[in-house]
């Protein structure tokens, strides 16, 4: 009991010194905190989503192809099946997790995140992405970290403009340990969690990341996830092509949101079933296109080094396209940034090998369009520009990608903001639950006499 009190009181002296200090220092001291919480949190999803696989079918997370036809049918039904029942039994609104789950605390509950949804968010995808639903790992981690950095704003009884910017460093952070991506994690926090961009909050979410960058680097290293040999832009000749290769990019950028919005549509149906359709529509596609199950970052690195025929690569991005909708969409805990990658570098590798089979001359490498490809993708799914060319930029080491993957960003953003009038899967999915965001400022709510305090959810 005596433990216990001097703990109280340490527990609040500390509180009553962070809450003397001014705005930024104070936010800053708390980044860097959450920074380290963060990227313990995102080590220990790693290695638990490694551990797991190897325990279940002795492959790494992202090699199921490897494994026997039968597991490449049966696991994804399984797993989904078995969410499906265990979040079936939830209440809808317990039920949504990842960046949405987020984006949707931001604008509702005044920046307040939930212990229980990261806890769920944290089995969820380890079953999900062990058992080879198509998906990535950083919904996930943007999620569970976005809680750990809340919580420990809602623990010193920080402001709601402060739990904000919290939220921001945990999603930041998240990322940046995920995929060895400082910057891009603060891009993504800004343009896609936030969606602005203020000199006050800059400042934390930096620190935070750094803080959660070197955790993470200390246990898995400092290597680009993707292996990318030598390539540049060839020829200026090029840039009708790389505008072409924008345009296809947004037509199944387009296509995947609508896809998505399709899977959705099934909410009506009880949450097991939807689950099971999801699983089942994954592990048919995956007995043609094995390369469909899981994160399939081993898969773009194939594509990179050129070792896919035009015809594997036709059937991954075809099946990786449906798989990745229909998990996403009938709401499984599974993240997708990781399979909008997998989706542009196929795309990117079939119009790299055409355009080499029609100007052997002026054609760039393969590899160049793969990566062109995958920033094109993402820039289209998630309508973030900036967010992808830096993430590109970083999973690959390669500068070279930069003036080309600018010119194919903007093409591809454009097809599906304004040809099909799509916005980013998060915002139709916080669309459909009629929640506008972002949010209205923390000024105008003070404006309009609304409390600002800090807590923690249930």
């Amino acid at each position: 009991m005596a433990r216990l009190d001097r703990w109280r009181s340490a527990s609040a002296a500390a509180r009553d010194w962070l809450g003397g200090l001014d705005t930024l220092p104070r936010l800053t001291l708390l980044a860097a905190g959450a920074g380290f919480i963060v990227g313990v949190v995102i080590v220990l999803f790693r290695l638990a989503l490694d551990a797991a696989a190897w325990l279940l079918h002795g492959h790494g997370v992202d090699e199921l192809e490897a494994l026997p036809w039968a597991a490449h049918l049966l696991l994804p039904v399984v797993g989904a099946l078995g969410l499906g029942i265990v979040f079936g039994r939830l209440p809808a609104d317990e039920q949504r997790v990842g960046v949405s789950h987020v984006m949707e605390r931001l604008a509702r509950h005044e920046a307040r995140m939930s212990w229980r949804s990261a806890w769920r968010q944290f089995y969820g995808a380890l079953v999900g992405l062990v058992l080879g639903l198509s998906g990535g790992r950083e919904g996930p981690a943007v999620h569970l970290g976005a809680a750990a950095s809340g919580l420990l704003g809602s623990a010193f009884n920080q402001p709601q403009r402060n739990l904000r910017t919290l939220i921001a460093c945990g999603s930041a952070a998240a990322i940046a340990a995920s995929f060895n991506t400082p910057l891009a994690g603060v891009i993504f926090a800004m343009e896609v969690v936030l969606m602005e961009y203020t000199i006050v909050g800059f400042v934390p979410v930096i620190v935070a990341t750094v803080v959660g960058t070197v955790v993470s680097r200390s246990v898995f290293g400092g290597e680009a996830v993707f292996v990318v040999p030598e390539t540049a832009l060839r020829s200026l000749l090029e840039a009708p092509y790389i505008v072409l290769v924008g345009l296809a990019a947004g037509v199944l950028g387009g296509a995947f949101i609508r896809a998505v919005k399709m899977f959705a549509r099934l909410r009506t149906w009880p949450f097991w079933l939807r689950a099971a359709t999801a699983g089942a529509i994954t592990g048919g596609l995956a007995l043609f296109a094995p390369a469909a199950l899981g994160i399939g970052y081993d898969t773009v690195n194939t594509a990179l080094l050129g070792n896919l025929a035009w015809t594997a690569l036709l059937a991954i991005l075809v099946a990786k396209t449906i798989a990745t909708a229909a998990c996403v969409g009938v709401g499984l805990p599974i993240g997708i940034i990781a399979p909008t990658l997998v989706m542009g570098a196929m795309l990117g590798g079939l119009l790299g090998v055409a355009g080499n089979a029609l100007a052997p001359e002026h054609a760039s490498e393969p590899a160049l369009y793969v990566m062109l490809g995958m920033a094109a993708m993402m820039a289209a799914v998630l309508q973030a520009p900036l967010a992808a060319l830096v993430a590109v930029l970083e999973l690959t080491a390669n500068p070279n990608v930069i003036l080309p993957a600018m010119l194919v960003i903007v093409v591809a953003k454009l097809v599906v903001s304004q040809a099909f009038k799509q916005r980013s899967v998060f915002l139709d999915t916080l669309a459909g639950l009629n929640i506008p965001y972002p949010p209205p400022s923390i000024a105008s709510d003070e404006a309009r006499g609304r409390p600002q305090h800090g807590g923690s959810a249930p």
